[in-house]
């Protein structure tokens, strides 16, 4: 299964949806902003890595959001070296790695995936505030 989450700025989740395996990243990000609860008027920019790169990817996502896709790839492939906005969302997978039943894929059902990610992080949010 993988986990697609759409994440604000600061790492908290707007949009998440879990696939089976076989789903690329760029069809399941469309999946996700695609879903019909999703509606973010004021949304300007999607930053990605490199695995959403591609024109048909950016036309699909500018026409479902009206948002333009600006790529954020790395520099160096043996280098560690932190680039600027690319953590965000990968500081929300460590935080869903703290959850004993996301670390591992060990759920039957994706939707009890869904709601493990869902509870992880009003979880989250109910420590923080």
């Amino acid at each position: 299964m993988k986990i697609h989450i759409g994440v604000d700025i600061l790492g908290l989740p707007y949009a998440t949806i879990v696939t089976t395996a076989n789903i690329t990243d760029r069809n399941g990000a469309i999946e996700m902003f695609a879903q019909p609860y999703f509606s973010l008027p004021t949304l300007k920019t999607v930053l990605c890595d490199g695995g959403y790169t591609g024109e048909p990817f950016a036309k699909e996502i500018e026409r479902l959001t009206g948002a333009k896709v600006e790529v954020v790839k790395r520099s160096e492939l043996h280098t560690f070296e932190v680039i600027p906005k690319r953590w965000i969302v990968e500081r929300s997978f460590g935080w869903l790695d703290k959850c004993r039943r996301l670390w591992k894929n060990c759920e039957r059902k994706i939707d009890n995936t869904l709601n493990m990610v869902k509870l992880a992080f009003i979880s989250l949010l109910l420590k923080r505030f």
